[in-house]
């Protein structure tokens, strides 16, 4: 089978047009059409990257005897250690082209919704605060309001807030939802998408690497106002004003984790790395109804526990244990299915 026979079938096994394919290789329709009837051959550059677009070797392509393409996709999933599952969930889900506009369409918007993300992530956690700030001065203050009243005032700015930020999210979510195939199903960059991609990911390294020590700085250092009212002053209004700074500071680096999170998550997205590799793509699948389930009960608990014993100030600690909790849940859970899989 000549390559211009092979181009033409692997193409149409793709269920591409002359136009799809000579779009995903920025070439003219014209130039597939020659290639197909043997009018012309591709440039070496094209015929690498019609190797990485239909995930066949070049030796495949340009030698007239050679396996078939399934059989050499089969033969190298054994090799790597791939499970039946996975095999069976690549063959199920076709592998999506991204175009280098595409890319940076996408990256762009990645960009511009992190900090949005951020500030929203930022905000739940200070939402908290103007409740604890109204108990303490209700209790430690005189008669500027009552307990319940402080209570109530806290709430209603605590839901205030939350609503802001579920709007933020939302509004972010619905600006990438085109985008949502990135998180699962294999996507296919050619060589010079991929090559911009991973240039760019590693210029931001640095500043993520300047966020995240900044942020675990933070993070440590956001106990000593606390600690340094505990030793000098018995107060425990100030106590109470120096928790809240505490959370505040917390706000600042998580803020800082958020966004370059969401950053560097894009480059990973696009280049199947870390977090979105196309194994883990599998496992983040079957996560995600659990998450849903797990994070709506939690949220009961804490509303439960708060109306219930009106400890507001002490009941956001509920998240912070759900949290832990699902890490540990979420790694058993994927302990076994990665033995499973074996």
């Amino acid at each position: 089978m000549i390559l211009a026979e092979k181009i033409m079938r692997l193409r149409k096994q793709q269920g591409w047009s002359q136009e799809d394919l000579a779009i995903r290789l920025n070439v003219s329709r014209q130039s597939v059409s020659k290639w197909e009837s043997g009018a012309s051959l591709p440039d070496l550059d094209k015929i690498l990257q019609l190797g990485e677009l239909f995930s066949v070797s070049t030796d495949f392509l340009l030698k007239d005897e050679i396996e078939e393409p399934d059989r050499i996709k089969q033969e190298m999933n054994e090799a790597s250690g791939e499970t039946g599952e996975e095999n069976r969930w690549k063959e199920e889900k076709r592998s999506r082209t991204v175009s280098r506009a595409e890319a940076e369409d996408y990256l762009t918007l990645v960009r511009k919704v992190s900090w949005k993300k951020a500030a929203a992530v930022s905000i739940c956690v200070l939402s908290a605060v103007p409740l604890i700030v109204l108990a303490g001065i209700a209790e430690y203050r005189g008669n500027f309001m009552t307990e319940d009243r402080a209570g109530i005032l806290g709430v209603i700015i605590l839901f205030i807030i939350i609503a802001c930020a579920v709007a933020v999210f939302i509004s972010t979510g619905m600006q990438l939802e085109r985008y949502d195939y990135l998180e699962k199903e294999p996507v296919v960059l050619l060589y010079d998408v991929k090559e911009m991609i991973q240039q760019m990911k590693e210029n931001f390294e640095p500043t993520k690497r300047t966020c995240m020590i900044t942020g675990v700085t933070i993070c440590i250092l956001s106990a000593v106002p606390l600690l340094c009212v505990v030793m000098i002053n018995e107060s425990e209004f100030a106590m109470v004003l120096s928790v809240a700074g505490l959370l505040v500071l917390i706000s600042v680096a998580v803020f800082l984790f958020v966004y370059t999170g969401v950053i560097s998550g894009g480059y990973n997205k696009l280049l199947e790395e870390e977090d979105y590799t196309r194994e883990k793509k599998v496992q983040n699948k079957k996560s995600e109804e659990f998450g849903g389930i797990y994070w709506s009960a939690v949220t009961a608990v804490y509303l439960l526990i708060s109306f219930l014993t009106k400890r507001w100030d002490l009941t956001w600690l509920v998240f912070a244990v759900g949290g832990l909790l699902y890490a540990a849940v979420f790694g058993i859970l994927a302990f076994i299915t990665n033995k499973k899989n074996r």
